[in-house]
């Protein structure tokens, strides 16, 4: 008899449809979920504002680019602590305090941009201090996140959460933009305060397990154990080694102003900065195959690899659209490459060591791009943007080879075998059915 074909495409869409078994199963999970949600429309919103009130004080480019930079060793010290203090303290009390501690920077913002002569000072001492305290908060907020799902359904959550991400990326600049320009940034700042509000009583709301009462103070010496753990389990080192590289040789979005205007299309900018967050976006809301997958070494290596593919074709599209199809290729594989390293980290590393590696991997994922756009920057200075693009691409595709052959335990990484993943099941199920 010949197939149903709505029966058949029925089981595809639940094969490659994103799982939403933690959104139903986890109450704490749907509650980090929402909050994130309205925290992240609200960030956008001052990730928006700021720079845009500094160059309208400034008028300077140079005054606009040193707000990042005020930004980024608070960012890197801050990811460190903030990794050594979700192992020793109450993890829920971190994240509800620094939740407060943003709200009131914000607050000052606000005041600030409501002054007759708002100061130029306070949005790099404010945004130095929020970078801070948000790098404080998120290893404590990643470690949170195996507690509240079940182990099988570690995978599925961090889909949940890109998906959230890459949505909130695409159309939260175009909401915080607009809200900006026509209301002004007093008003976008304190919107942003109201999302961190409500943000709170959510975070306020979520439930979690007590820590060990044995865990390690919070000091150097904590955190050299962290690294040293990190640096004793290969399969660890290669989640951190292959994003690392692939950003440093791949990485490129300084570059899209430029080529724009190559392709003939300036107005164009806007589009080449969405592509990739386009490209997750689809590859989150598909990615419930990613389920069946247990060599996420592997895949993380595959996905690198087209990640640099991906954008070395790019480079050699005479089009806008050409460019924008690969760049969101680009995208994709980048997203199913952070849903794979997230499962192993959440899978396998032990609860009392949960912060620290999330510092580490806040560290790996974030130097990356700002390492990546440098290096594009220099390369175009050489040979031009579409060389810097290509060259770049097709390094970053040597780069992972080299990885996946230096570090065979990380290639041959299985989930349903890993000493590791098998300890930390066997653990959760214990806990489960005390």
């Amino acid at each position: 008899m010949p197939k149903n074909p709505d029966r058949s495409s029925g089981s595809l869409l639940r094969r490659i449809g994103m799982d939403l078994g933690p959104l139903r199963d986890s109450r704490d999970f749907r509650l980090l979920f929402a909050s994130g949600a309205i925290t992240m429309f609200g960030t956008f919103l001052t990730l928006v504002a700021l720079p845009l009130q500094m160059k309208q004080l400034t008028d300077s480019y140079v005054a606009v680019g040193l707000v990042s930079a005020a930004e980024f060793v608070p960012m890197v010290l801050c990811g460190l602590w903030g990794g050594a203090i979700a192992d020793a303290l109450d993890r829920r009390k971190i994240i509800l305090y620094t939740e407060a501690g943003l709200c009131v920077t914000v607050v000052a913002l606000t005041v600030n941009a409501l002054l007759p002569e708002p100061q130029i000072w306070v949005l790099y001492v404010v945004g130095a201090l929020s970078a801070g305290l948000g790098s404080l908060q998120r290893p404590s907020l990643e470690a949170l996140m195996p507690r509240v799902v079940r182990h099988d359904q570690v995978g599925a959550a961090a889909a949940l959460s890109g998906f959230r991400w890459t949505l909130g990326a695409i159309v939260g600049p175009a909401l915080s933009g607009l809200i900006a320009a026509v209301f002004g940034v007093a008003a976008a700042y304190g919107l942003d305060v109201v999302t961190f509000l409500l943000s709170m009583v959510l975070l306020w709301m979520v439930r979690m397990p007590a820590q060990s009462e044995d865990a390690p103070p919070a000091s150097i010496a904590a955190l050299v154990e962290g690294v040293r753990y990190a640096v004793r389990r290969r399969d660890l080192m290669g989640t951190y080694l292959v994003d690392i590289a692939a950003m440093v040789f791949a990485s490129c979005a300084a570059l899209y102003p430029f080529l724009a205007g190559e392709l003939g299309s300036p107005q164009a900018i806007g589009l080449l900065f969405s592509a990739t967050a386009v490209g997750s976006l689809v590859a989150s809301a598909t990615s419930g195959w990613t389920a069946r997958v247990h060599r996420h070494g592997l895949g993380v290596i595959v996905a690198a690899a087209v990640w640099g593919v991906a954008v070395a074709a790019a480079a050699l599209m005479p089009t806008v659209w050409g460019v924008f199809a690969f760049l969101a290729l680009a995208g994709a594989a980048d997203m199913i490459s952070g849903i794979f390293r997230s499962t192993i980290w959440n899978q396998t590393i032990p609860d009392e060591l949960r912060g620290r590696l999330a510092g580490i991997e806040l560290l790996s994922y974030t130097s990356g791009p700002m390492l990546g756009n440098a290096r594009a920057g220099l390369m175009a200075q050489l040979g031009g943007t579409r060389f810097s693009m290509g060259i770049g691409g097709l390094l970053c595709v040597g780069a992972v080879a080299a990885m996946a052959a230096l570090l065979p335990a990380f290639r041959h990484y299985d989930a349903r075998t890993d000493e590791h993943a098998v300890r930390e099941r066997a653990r959760r199920t214990a806990v489960a059915e005390a």
